[in-house]
């Protein structure tokens, strides 16, 4: 077999990501701006959307916005046209997109809140890989990161057990897809961040980060772009024979 030098170039790829106009995949979307791509940043916020895709261009890729709300799969499906149309295809997607139920005890979240959960943390999740993989069978090749948790595995704390649930279904999709499409040229994996600093986070009802903080092995919080260097580097040649592997980057979370 001959070995080829792992590139973490990506120069003429194209990528989508959803949840991109702020935290990880905001720092996804510049991570892939910085390698040449032409990145599609998915999401609600025009504004924030616009100044994301500006930030990528400034940083040097070619970007691009584009309006949709995650939880409406023919918004998806436009979405994962209109980057084909315009750059020939689909090469790479970081489903990012997600959010958080209130912290509460199980018996105290309403049925509403489970639907939400469930419906922008796994069947938007199911809804994108199935446009992208139909994108991607078309050129015979595609790499698809599915934005997990470290909650998936093991609920850090009490009071999120629905969020906890999506992030352990996304891991099993993840795990599923990748066996299902890895024949077709399709390297599907997930990145499960643990205590990063993201506005979710933030919002999440913890009142001490600091102690948070200090619990982890690394002895600090996560950041974004570390997420977003992880993320590359499973979109990369680099990882060419990692399939349906759940990369944690958690400082150290469940080492302990």
């Amino acid at each position: 077999m001959t070995f080829r030098e792992p590139s973490s170039s990506f120069q003429h790829k194209s990528v989508l990501l959803t949840g991109a106009t702020s935290g990880i995949g905001r720092a996804a979307a510049l991570a892939f701006a910085r390698h040449g791509a032409n990145v599609a940043i998915v999401g609600r916020s025009i504004a924030r959307g616009r100044e994301a895709a500006a930030a990528c261009e400034d940083a040097g890729g070619r970007a691009c916005f584009i309006e949709a709300d995650v939880t409406d799969a023919e918004q998806l499906r436009r979405a994962v046209a209109t980057i084909v149309e315009r750059h020939g295809r689909l090469d790479i997607a970081f489903n990012n997109a997600g959010m958080q139920e209130r912290r509460a005890p199980l018996a105290e979240q309403g049925d509403e809140i489970f639907d939400a959960v469930f419906a922008a943390n796994v069947r938007a999740v199911f809804q994108a890989m199935k446009a992208e993989i139909a994108a991607m069978l078309d050129n015979g090749s595609g790499v698809i990161v599915n934005n997990a948790s470290v909650s998936g595995l093991r609920n850090p704390n009490p009071g999120l057990s629905i969020y906890s649930a999506s992030k352990a279904a996304v891991i099993s999709l993840t795990r599923s897809a990748a066996l299902e499409y890895a024949p077709h040229g399709i390297r599907i994996n997930a990145v499960s961040p643990g205590r990063v600093e993201t506005a979710m986070m933030l919002a999440s009802g913890i009142a001490d980060m600091s102690a948070v903080a200090a619990a982890l092995p690394a002895r600090r919080l996560g950041a974004a772009e570390e997420v977003a260097e992880a993320v590359v580097w499973l979109a990369s040649d680099a990882a060419s024979f990692v399939i349906g592997h759940n990369l944690c980057v958690d400082g150290g979370f469940l080492a302990g």
